[in-house]
């Protein structure tokens, strides 16, 4: 039996029926299959539709939508997006396919930015189309001074805009990320990334970053994922041989599927191809939380605020 002939039955006898929290596959053909997804593989996904369980190959898959989190295939931008997306961000397929360099930084460079402050500049990238954004902490710590450059290409043109209404909305500076929010009353809907697995990654996986090295915007570099388990001052992070600079802090690094997987923060002051990135699942935490983090004008070091150890009790010498 078909494929379409299978999901046509299926669909007949399903009629009526509903899943609380279902997935969602939609097909290319425009049909689509309503189901629990049991697992999915490089090359299909198994879906319990009720009364049996189907295995849609990927290839005839064009959207997944899993329990209200909606994943594109090949998604690596807005534009494959819509505007009216109910998540806060987006996360993209554990498998989807990888394609080229040239052509990923043509979709998904519009959404990487750079930071600047009174004491520096950094990079950062669009998490959704509202103008909320990614950073490091330590780009914006101790300023609240902070614009945003974003670059469009516009009729084959390369177009910088600037924005000066930056609001910080949440810092985690333990795991040195901030999270910001464009707020120009004439901001456009941005171009925005989707958040892959850093998990998922593989010793020697080739990997991408974009950002503003030593203020040099819009600088790409390549490199590999030497370990996912670097160790420094008990926080673990993804090594890469991506050269990251002063400038590409807060940038992210993408796997070959445009998905980004980690956020770049430090390299080895006195060596070559030791990049660091802070894993991705750290950052989909952060926003998840986003609400313990949030940030306060009146107390900058919030949410963490330590106070004065209590002064030392003089007590006689015992004789």
């Amino acid at each position: 039996m078909s494929l379409k002939k299978h999901l046509i039955l299926s669909a007949a006898i399903l009629l009526g029926l509903q899943f609380a929290g279902a997935d969602t596959i939609q097909l290319q053909n425009e049909d689509a299959v309503t189901g629990k997804i049991l697992a999915e593989k490089p090359d299909s996904v198994v879906v319990d539709v009720g009364y049996t369980v189907l295995v849609i190959p990927k290839s005839a898959v064009t959207k997944i939508s899993r329990s209200g989190e909606v994943l594109e295939k090949n998604s690596v931008a807005s534009p494959l997006l819509t505007a009216l997306t109910p998540e806060f961000y987006t996360s993209g397929l554990v498998n989807a396919p990888a394609a080229d360099v040239q052509g990923l930084v043509k979709k998904i460079g519009e959404a990487v930015v750079q930071v600047s402050t009174p004491e520096g500049l950094g990079s950062g990238f669009f998490i959704n189309a509202d103008g909320y954004l990614i950073t490091n902490f330590h780009v914006i710590e101790g300023e609240t001074e902070i614009s945003v450059e974003v670059y469009r290409q516009i009729d084959g043109q390369l177009e910088r805009d600037t924005y000066k209404q930056v609001r910080i909305i949440a810092i985690n500076k333990f795991h040195d990320l901030a999270l910001l929010h464009i707020e120009d009353k004439n901001a456009p809907k941005f171009k925005y990334l989707s958040l892959g697995s850093a998990d998922a990654l593989s010793v020697g996986d080739s990997v991408f970053a974009i950002g503003s090295p030593m203020g040099l915007e819009r600088t790409v570099t390549q490199g590999i994922i030497s370990t996912k388990t670097r160790e420094l001052e008990g926080e673990l992070y993804l090594q890469t041989t991506a050269q990251i600079n002063p400038g590409n802090s807060g940038g992210p690094l993408f796997n070959f599927a445009g998905q980004v997987v980690g956020v770049t923060n430090m390299k080895i002051t006195f060596g070559e191809g030791l990049g660091f990135a802070i894993p991705v699942e750290l950052v989909k935490n952060f926003l998840d939380h986003r609400d313990a983090f949030a940030y306060s004008a009146d107390n900058p070091n919030n949410p963490y605020r330590y106070l004065d150890p209590p002064a030392p009790t003089m007590h006689p010498a015992h004789k």
